[in-house]
């Protein structure tokens, strides 16, 4: 495994606690990519450094680290500009990766089918194409690890001109895909069709295995899936369609969302989104923030949804005694609170399980059915007999 160090800033808009919640999604994210994480490096600061991203006093101190632990990569918590990024480098004398190449370098690693290749492919493509010059830097001092995989080690990419070629070639292939998914969603326009999105590892898969009765990959990985899986549903008389898509994450790289258009396209035809949460995780309000921000920025923040509390079996607190003094914090609220809180909320279904330990997941297929059964009734209501027999 790499050895590598994270560094991230604290700025003025963000408290330490956020701050530190983000390096151990970083930390997260490096332990998927396949490296091991040495040490985390944090500087308070009030504007970036255009040359350094750091101060230059806190970057030398992290020189001197990486150069007495023999360290060979370190890892931003934010994108880094080409100039940054080779200045960097140069101090640093190690492999300087950001949270967008270390997203891509998962994905690549991530991608099997056909259209995931060429979809991470073409983000990768967009991220180094400003940074040609400093990746072949790295290249001619260690080649494939964190940030290197896929098109970093096509040698015939060197050049500029090849490069957009190849940008231009992949987004025929991917238009090319987009009206051949296109003309399949056509031909399933008679079954209401069911989305599930939520932030990365918060369960979908498990979810889908579960209403579905398939075997869709269901790992504790970011990124675990990349493709959309489509199965049928029936759940007593009424069939339907569900998809399982891509996680999604806080800063997600605008050159996936463009490239995975095709497998979020599912997700803007669907008429009812199931919006997946782990309710154990400490940042899950956060988690909320990133997917509703993402399902904006593709025109889907109006569409039905249930949102799914998974993972209750796995929530902890700590029980305050009769006597307990102690402040209520967002650490010791109980499962009861946040389930009177959310339940409150009359704009959007709300529920509460265990897919894994099979925890009112009964309760959950009939709120399900009951909400297709509406959509249905709503999309296609000369087909209402079906409900009567």
């Amino acid at each position: 495994m790499e050895k590598t160090i994270l560094i991230g800033a604290i700025m003025p808009r963000n408290s330490e606690t956020e701050s530190a919640e983000y390096l151990n999604e970083l930390k997260f994210l490096t332990h998927t990519a396949g490296g091991s994480v040495i040490n985390v490096f944090i500087q308070n600061l009030h504007s970036v450094n255009s040359k350094t991203f750091l101060g230059k006093g806190k970057i030398y101190e992290i020189a001197a680290y990486v150069k007495e632990q023999k360290i060979d990569t370190a890892i931003f918590d934010d994108e880094l500009t080409p100039s940054q990024q080779k200045n960097l480098e140069n101090i640093l004398n190690c492999k300087i990766v950001d949270r967008t190449n270390l997203i891509l370098s998962i994905f690549a690693q991530r991608a099997t089918t056909a259209i995931a290749k060429i979809q991470v492919e073409l983000a990768q493509l967009q991220y180094f194409l400003p940074r040609l010059t400093n990746l072949w830097t790295h290249l001619s001092k260690q080649k494939g690890g964190i940030g290197m995989r896929g098109p970093g080690e096509k040698e015939i990419e060197t050049d500029r001109r090849i490069i957009r070629q190849q940008i231009s070639i992949l987004k025929k292939k991917l238009e090319k895909i987009d009206k051949q998914m296109t003309t399949q969603r056509k031909g399933r326009d008679r079954l209401i069709r069911v989305s599930l999105v939520g932030y990365t590892n918060a369960g979908k898969s498990t979810i889908m295995n579960y209403l579905s009765k398939s075997n869709v990959l269901a790992e504790d990985k970011l990124f675990a899936t990349l493709d959309t899986t489509v199965r049928k549903v029936v759940i007593k008389n009424l069939p339907f369609l569900i998809s399982d898509t891509v996680g999604f994450i806080r800063k997600l790289p605008t050159q996936l969302v463009k490239a995975f258009k095709s497998t979020l396209d599912e997700v803007f035809e669907s008429d009812l989104l199931i919006h997946v949460i782990d309710v154990s995780n400490p940042n899950f309000e956060k988690h909320i923030d990133s997917v509703t921000k993402t399902l904006q920025e593709i025109n889907c923040n109006n569409k039905y949804q249930i949102m799914v509390f998974n993972k209750i079996d796995n929530y902890n607190y700590i029980k305050k005694d009769a006597d307990d003094l102690t402040p209520i914090k967002r650490e010791n609220l109980s499962l009861e609170y946040w389930k009177e809180t959310w339940m409150s909320r009359s704009d959007c279904k709300t529920i509460f399980i265990s897919c894994k330990k099979n925890i009112n997941t009964e309760n959950f297929k009939e709120l399900l059915y009951e909400k297709v059964k509406l959509i249905q009734k709503e999309k296609y209501p000369y087909n209402n007999f079906l409900f009567d027999l």
